[in-house]
């Protein structure tokens, strides 16, 4: 398995191999708040097939409460890997351990992300890191299906911190 920064020519594989709904799709949304300098997007490899992303958002969460309660914490966010036969291989911890090192790289001594209170699973992997529970929170985000349709989500979540140092 390898890890790389996105390129431009990985989103079309990557919404061959982990689509995403909507006119714009989650990957090309994420590699353009790259090229803004926003965020790092990583990839995992495996195979030369992507399996597995994390976007690491260098201007932090979006909730007020995650940006008051740690203000200019970076946030690991959209971590995923696919397809689901290959979650529990390690592919998410390489992709949080290359986060970190480029967070420390920037002289950044702290990471935080959020997890949703229905996903336990990943949740005993964040703590199994080293992440702490911060502050509870909101997490609100909209993606368009196939059809224009905007669809609206409200999750409950945590929002975790490692201090890397």
């Amino acid at each position: 398995m390898e890890i790389t920064v996105c390129g431009a020519g990985d989103v079309e594989l990557l919404d061959r191999y982990i689509g995403s709904p909507g006119a714009l799709s989650f990957h090309a949304r994420r590699f353009a708040r790259q090229e803004r300098g926003e965020s790092t997007y990583l990839i995992a490899w495996l195979a030369e097939r992507p399996v597995g992303h994390a976007e690491l958002r260098w201007v932090g969460c979006d909730a007020a409460a995650v940006r008051a309660a740690r203000p200019g914490c970076p946030e690991i966010n959209g971590l995923g890997v696919w397809p689901e036969e290959l979650r529990s291989r390690g592919i998410g911890t390489a992709l949080i351990h290359t986060a970190e090192e480029l967070t420390l790289e920037r002289g950044i001594t702290a990471v935080g992300l959020g997890v949703a209170k229905d996903n336990p699973r990943a949740a005993t992997l964040y703590a199994r890191l080293g992440y702490a529970p911060l502050t509870d929170y909101h997490d609100r985000w909209s993606y368009e299906d196939p059809d224009g349709v905007l669809h609206d989500w409200v999750e409950e979540c945590t929002f975790l911190v490692k201090d890397l140092l």
